[in-house]
């Protein structure tokens, strides 16, 4: 079995800090591997192979770090010794050598990540890849801006087992000293612990359970449904002068009518998906399949737009060879400006924005008596999943019924 010590190399000038390095043996051979850690030869004791803690507060915090550092990096090489042991196949000692370091390699927060973005993108989980993607120049930008905080060394990257809860409460003070509010940093913080879960689960690091001291949860949010008449006056106002105004209020009340679907759904409806009088799609998000009864309210909005020359059904994306994910993220930012501009015309307090079509069709279908198993608390739930669950459950029949209701009272 491999051993490691953990040694110093002085520097002839005392006033210089030396270099910390790891010895490692194994089958009666010797490597050296060097670490970028220095200290003065008077922080080190000879006798016990340890780093001595300055009393000087200007080196302390660094002595620390350094400690820490070292404290990771043996445990690392205690995993892949034993990971080496235990496939009972004879390995040297430069195989402990590269195997640490290919774990630098690959096993760096950032490149661990960039990997399940690029899976993600694989399976054509696109908006996850994205949310993943924002987690990850979040923290990056935290680690640039806030290297001094979490550990007094300078990062450009951090392995996965350097995660500890040190650094993730610093994370967290730095988002909220940006102003950023609680929900969206429990964002960051549930991607980047469902990360840490997944190299836990791949037996990369040991849980250290870093995420366990900040916010994960999801506050209950200002309540941003529209009452059915206030639905009903948008629906009804003229704005055939205004045709940006005029498309945005369609978009919106199209989402409505199709029961509060989401504006990346409705971007990607194709024709084919219209059969029969019905819609089926499959939600982006979530990948769980759903039957819509298409209405005569619905037809009428889609009558006023020329036919798509691309395979959808909703004037979102209206050409072919575009650019599909630039052309939806595009008209999905014009109509929820449009749409702001009608919420400041008719007095509405609420910004307007296609997701409060969402929460007002869920508020109205409470409002109408439809069972809470159907839509739970106007999508003021602490789990989408509970929703998606009680819908799935149901005979589409019921929920077009209700929509139906919802809809003669527009």
């Amino acid at each position: 079995m491999a051993t490691i010590k953990v040694k110093y190399r002085p520097l002839t000038d005392d006033a210089h800090e030396g270099t910390i390095y790891y010895q490692i043996n194994h089958d009666r051979k010797s490597r050296h591997l060097i670490t970028d850690y220095r200290i003065l030869e008077s922080e080190w004791d000879e006798k016990r192979l340890k780093v001595i803690i300055s009393k000087n507060d200007e080196r302390k915090t660094h002595m620390l770090s350094i400690r820490d550092h070292i404290r990771l990096d043996l445990e690392r090489f205690t995993r892949i010794i034993r990971k080496l042991d235990d496939k009972g196949f004879t390995y040297t000692v430069d195989d402990v050598i590269d195997e640490f370091n290919r774990y630098a390699n690959e096993y760096s927060l950032f490149n661990f990540m960039k990997d399940i973005i690029g899976k993600l993108k694989q399976k054509g989980k696109i908006r996850t890849s994205e949310t993943y993607a924002a987690a990850l120049s979040s923290f990056k930008s935290f680690l640039a801006s806030h290297a001094s905080k979490v550990g007094n060394m300078s990062y450009e990257d951090i392995m996965l087992d350097r995660i500890n809860s040190d650094i993730i409460e610093a994370y967290e003070a730095w988002h909220q000293s940006r102003g950023i509010v609680p929900n969206t940093i429990s964002f960051y913080n549930r991607i980047l612990r469902a990360v840490y879960n997944r190299a836990v689960d791949d037996d990369i690091i040991e849980n250290r359970y870093p995420f366990r001291r900040v916010y994960t949860g999801v506050d209950k949010t200002v309540k941003r449904a529209l009452p059915i008449r206030i639905v009903s006056k948008l629906n009804a106002l003229n704005l055939a002068d205004l045709p940006a105004l005029d498309y945005a209020r369609d978009m919106f009340m199209i989402s409505f009518m199709l029961r509060g679907m989401s504006f990346v759904d409705m971007a990607y409806l194709r024709k084919s998906d219209l059969s029969n009088g019905y819609i089926f799609y499959r939600r982006r998000k979530t990948g769980q399949m759903l039957t819509i009864e298409w209405t005569k309210e619905m037809q009428r909005i889609l009558d006023k737009y020329p036919e798509n020359s691309s395979d959808y059904l909703l004037p979102i994306i209206r050409h072919r060879g575009v650019n599909e994910r630039s052309a939806y993220h595009n008209v999905g930012y014009n109509i929820n400006h449009s749409l702001k501009t009608i919420g400041r015309l008719i007095g509405i307090k609420v910004p307007l924005t296609m997701y409060v079509a969402r929460h007002s069709w869920a508020s109205a279908a409470k409002s109408k008596g439809i069972p809470i198993s159907v839509i739970s608390e106007g999508m003021g739930h602490d789990s989408e999943t509970t929703t998606r669950i009680y819908l799935a459950s149901l005979d589409t029949s019921v929920v077009d019924k209700a929509n139906s209701l919802i809809l003669k009272s527009l």
